[in-house]
């Protein structure tokens, strides 16, 4: 699996702590860990928003399997994200968060605080919370007798989502302001990712005019 991590402007100065306990876990399952930013508060400057649009466009190239995504609360970063098509993502607080995402909703995303409630032990809760997401298998419901018309309702889910956003993907980028994506998508590991692991060329090749 090939996760990327991403963080706003306000918790820039946490992300080798995340990234730390990220790749801890996920490396030795033999998962890639990508860091497209912010790695540090000097970094290509991030908002909540952006953290949408890379989310999107590395989950609908292909470049990536997950995001695991955050700001202060946690609530802007996942808005942001679920407003894209391809990308279903999660609030996660804790490991039975994490784990009933993944067992129950089975997204491609979380969104994590990384102000509110980040204090003494907060690696600790990051590790487990990272174990839960990416260990084991996904999709078993919980409690496992309601496995059935979890994953239905998972799968209706998608479709009203997909039903609501019917234009190509690349029509929803075009339609924002090509500032904010150019924004978004010009940080160099973020290109370096999309470039090397995406599988859309479309998608790429819209990226590389859009910044070039």
């Amino acid at each position: 699996m090939k996760i990327a991590l991403m963080m706003e402007n306000s918790q820039a100065a946490k992300n080798a702590i995340v990234l730390k306990e990220l790749e801890g876990v996920v490396q030795p399952l033999g998962h890639q860990v990508f860091n497209v930013g912010m790695r540090d508060e000097q970094d290509h400057a991030l908002t909540y928003i952006h953290l949408g649009i890379q989310a999107s466009v590395l989950l609908n190239s292909q470049a990536v399997d997950f995001v695991v995504a955050g700001c202060g609360t946690g609530q802007g970063a996942l808005m942001s994200l679920n407003l894209h098509p391809g990308v279903v993502c999660g609030y996660c607080i804790d490991p039975a968060d994490a784990y009933l995402f993944a067992q129950i909703n089975n997204g491609n995303a979380l969104s994590l605080p990384f102000a509110k409630g980040f204090g003494w032990g907060a690696e600790l809760n990051l590790r487990f919370i990272f174990e839960k997401a990416f260990t084991g298998e996904k999709g078993h419901g919980y409690p496992p007798e309601r496995k059935e018309p979890q994953v239905r309702n998972a799968g209706l889910l998608n479709q009203v989502k997909a039903a609501m956003l019917k234009e190509n993907y690349l029509d929803t980028l075009r339609a924002l302001d090509p500032e904010l994506v150019r924004t978004a998508v010009s940080g160099p590991r973020f290109q370096q990712c999309l470039s090397e692991q995406g599988k859309n060329q479309e998608i790429i090749a819209f990226v590389r005019q859009l910044t070039h």
